[in-house]
């Protein structure tokens, strides 16, 4: 689970088969119309008129869980994330020894990830042997997607669960064969919370923000971007429909993350493949193996 949305109560499965279940014991949400001034003692009405904001992430946990102090967060926050880095530890160690160059694909639901997976597979399958993980609450229908171009997928499916984690990466590795010097996509759970904070043992995060989505979501979903080590700025094709202001967008990813590298990208028009294919290319072949010499990691990335 994770203390922010208790993302771990539900079902996981991983091609059909249910690994883990746990029960819900919720209670129903009652919805009232007064917001809270911090500057005043009593609750004011939510006007127009009033600058009223309910801040639940100022404590030391940074998130808030009803009976629960900020102490008992932190503890098992870490606990969860010590956890969750012993397996993927475990994880980035055997692509390391096989020359897997593996990425962590995440994004808000709606972004074009698999679409923009299937164009990359595409231009890459002749180059490298691929495979992929797919992550959804429910469903195989973006794994079925994939097999269709000819490329092994597996379909984990979280439940109530938003985000992938390593062990289910572990589990889901165990039925892939995965072929050295090969190119491991792993598509999470469409979700700019709490991917942010599970490493699946991946080399990169690559984080995806369509243009449809709005220029600020950088400032509001800050862990996200701080955590990827390059953003695809996707659906390049509809901004002559649209009145989003790129520069304004990266501008607001740089005062996350200054200096990360951007490409913008139309999966479905091909501007920006050429750069996003080539970055991956690069970077898959400094990260295969050669026999009888240490395995070179991947270096940092550069801007595009």
């Amino acid at each position: 689970m994770c203390t922010t949305c208790g993302c771990g109560i539900g079902q996981t499965r991983i091609n059909g088969k249910t690994i883990e279940a746990r029960q819900h014991s919720g209670k129903p949400l009652r919805f009232r119309p007064i917001a809270h001034n911090d500057q005043l003692d009593t609750p004011v009405p939510a006007t127009a008129g009033n600058s009223c904001k309910i801040d639940f992430g100022d404590g030391i946990a940074g998130m808030h869980a009803p009976g629960m102090s900020q102490a008992r967060m932190v503890k098992i926050e870490r606990d969860i994330l010590d956890k969750n880095n012993q397996y993927a530890a475990d994880i980035r160690r055997q692509f390391a020894e096989c020359g897997i160059f593996a990425l962590n694909l995440v994004s808000s639901p709606g972004s074009g990830k698999t679409s923009l997976l299937v164009k990359t597979i595409e231009e890459l399958r002749d180059k490298f042997p691929i495979a992929v993980i797919e992550g959804d609450q429910q469903t195989d229908h973006d794994a079925a997607r994939i097999r269709a171009t000819g490329v092994p997928a597996i379909q984990i499916n979280t439940g109530k669960g938003c985000h992938l984690d390593a062990h289910m990466v572990t589990q889901a590795i165990q039925q892939l064969s995965l072929q050295n010097n090969s190119l491991l996509f792993i598509e999470n759970v469409g979700n700019l919370v709490c991917p942010s904070s599970f490493d699946l043992g991946e080399a990169h995060k690559i984080v995806i923000l369509s243009v449809t989505e709005g220029e600020d979501k950088p400032l509001k979903y800050p862990d996200m971007f701080h955590a990827a080590d390059l953003m695809l700025l996707n659906k390049c094709d509809l901004l002559p429909y649209l009145s989003f202001d790129t520069g304004l967008a990266i501008d607001y990813a740089h005062r996350v993350h200054p200096g990360l590298p951007v490409i913008q990208i139309s999966a479905t028009q091909g501007s920006g493949m050429e750069a996003w294919c080539e970055w991956i290319e690069t970077n898959c072949r400094r990260a295969a193996i050669v026999p009888g010499t240490l395995n070179n990691h991947s270096t940092p990335l550069e801007s595009v």
